[in-house]
């Protein structure tokens, strides 16, 4: 198998304060926000999607506002037969430009080399998460020649999120949320506004989205967080802190 590669923290995006970007991003709706973030940055941005239970929202704003920006899928091996089908869909719907990115290891050859992973405790989850999600994400990025990456990341969804900004740097990538503020009821307005299709599994229960081994639907009192990972954590390894070791070229 080829040898992980990740780079050491280096230098932000050049002329970029995140702090003044984030001041300025904040008065605006998100559809003017990824249109002045397109205007400013052009061709260095991407997007990225997981095609989550409410993908369709973030994904059609930047088909209205931004269409020429690619759009990142990590597909890890191991996601739900209607994440696969809905991607066709939303793709083919919003004349997306997809790429696909997918781990330099099988699944098969995951689960035969260092077993499962994702309920080997934190240190087996890690090691899951440089494999199928870091890794080709920063190969992503580094292909695509990106260093703006705009995510649908919204404060609401969890404690994890209620204090991000709408710009910050990660070591090389400067990370912006255009769709941040937005509540669920906002969400649930923009899906019946533009008639937008949710995730097929949110009919069953399922209020967030993610590898089927470590995703299950919400109890009527539980938190989305509970829903991942066992409730021991909610993001997915892609979004973490700044600190992170080994995260974004």
């Amino acid at each position: 198998m080829p040898a992980l590669q990740f780079n050491t923290p280096v230098a932000p995006v050049p002329g970029v304060d995140p702090a003044e970007l984030s001041a300025s991003l904040s008065p605006l709706r998100a559809g003017e926000r990824i249109r002045l973030l397109y205007e400013r940055f052009g061709p260095r941005l991407v997007a990225t999607t997981s095609f989550g239970i409410q993908a369709a929202a973030m994904l059609h704003l930047i088909a209205e506002h931004a269409p020429k920006v690619p759009v990142v899928f990590i597909d890890t091996g191991y996601l739900f037969p209607e994440t696969y089908r809905y991607a066709e869909e939303l793709t083919t719907r919003l004349a997306l430009d997809l790429r696909i990115y997918q781990p330099n290891v099988s699944a098969a050859r995951i689960e035969a080399l260092w077993g499962e992973l994702w309920s080997d405790g934190k240190a087996g989850a890690d090691k899951y998460a440089l494999l199928t999600k870091i890794e080709p994400m920063n190969r992503a990025l580094r292909e695509l020649g990106s260093d703006v990456w705009l995510s649908g990341l919204r404060r609401s969804q969890s404690k994890t999120r209620a204090e991000r900004p709408f710009a910050e740097q990660q070591k090389k990538t400067l990370k912006i949320y255009p769709i941040l503020d937005w509540a669920e009821a906002q969400m649930a307005h923009y899906f019946h506004q533009h008639e937008l299709p949710s995730h097929p599994l949110a009919a069953e229960g399922y209020v967030t989205m993610g590898d089927w081994h470590s995703t299950r639907p919400a109890s009527t009192d539980a938190a989305a967080e509970a829903t991942r990972f066992s409730g021991d954590k909610y993001e997915c390894g892609l979004h973490l802190d700044s600190g992170t070791p080994d995260f974004q070229i």
